[in-house]
């Protein structure tokens, strides 16, 4: 399928529901961040690299996709779409502006009586931003697609110990480079999964049928 088919075949509700999920997605990597307990592993690892070599979040997280695209293009072409694009070069800028907001509105909360609920927020709205974003099935994130490429190319491995291993290559780099590796981390790993399903039946997939 060429871009000008492809792109003729957008329906804007699919369209509205990809980029509305990777805002809200944004919100929520914004109030993980500044929860100060720890972000999804990805996200975490771009932070502390970004950090410590001393760019902007968004600049480097464009730069870790590109290079993961670059895989995703080879090995995973299925995979790309409109998604894809709003995913790689837009979340970073959109966590980033929402922290920024955040701050501004409510500083940097230092007590856990605030800093739990903040991180709770966090996880509430990514996986709300996940599902619609995933159930809109306009490509998938050039750093999602590499769990999936691995379960293609390793018969014999499940794809939640392909996850599991990306997951953990970014949380041991992001160790590594500084980060925060903590609750909001452990949250991220083992509460996306149940809200995301939850989201799927009560907001996404209702939507779609509409």
């Amino acid at each position: 399928m060429d871009i000008r088919t492809y792109l003729s075949s957008l329906s804007p509700k699919r369209c509205a529901m990809c980029v509305a999920g990777n805002v809200i997605l944004g919100a929520g990597v914004a109030f993980f961040r500044l929860s100060a307990m720890g972000n999804d592993p990805f996200n975490g690892m771009n932070m502390a690299l970004a950090a410590k070599i001393g760019i902007s979040y968004p600049i480097l997280q464009i730069a870790v996709n590109v290079i993961f695209f670059a895989i995703q293009l080879f090995f995973g072409r299925d995979l790309i779409g409109l998604g894809t694009v709003v995913n790689a070069l837009l979340l970073g800028h959109i966590a980033d502006g929402c922290h920024t907001m955040l701050v501004q509105m409510m500083g940097k909360p230092s007590s856990l009586l605030i800093r739990i609920p903040v991180m709770l927020i966090g996880m509430l709205l990514c996986s709300l931003g996940i599902s619609l974003y995933q159930r809109s099935d306009l490509g998938v994130s050039p750093y999602d697609s590499q769990a999936l490429i691995l379960d293609r190319k390793l018969d014999k491995i499940p794809y939640f110990w392909c996850r599991i291993f990306c997951d953990g290559a970014c949380t041991l780099i992001c160790f590594l480079s500084g980060g925060i590796v903590g609750l909001g981390t452990l949250v991220s790993a083992l509460g996306f999964g149940p809200f995301i399903d939850f989201f799927n039946r009560t907001v996404s997939d209702p939507l779609l049928k509409k």
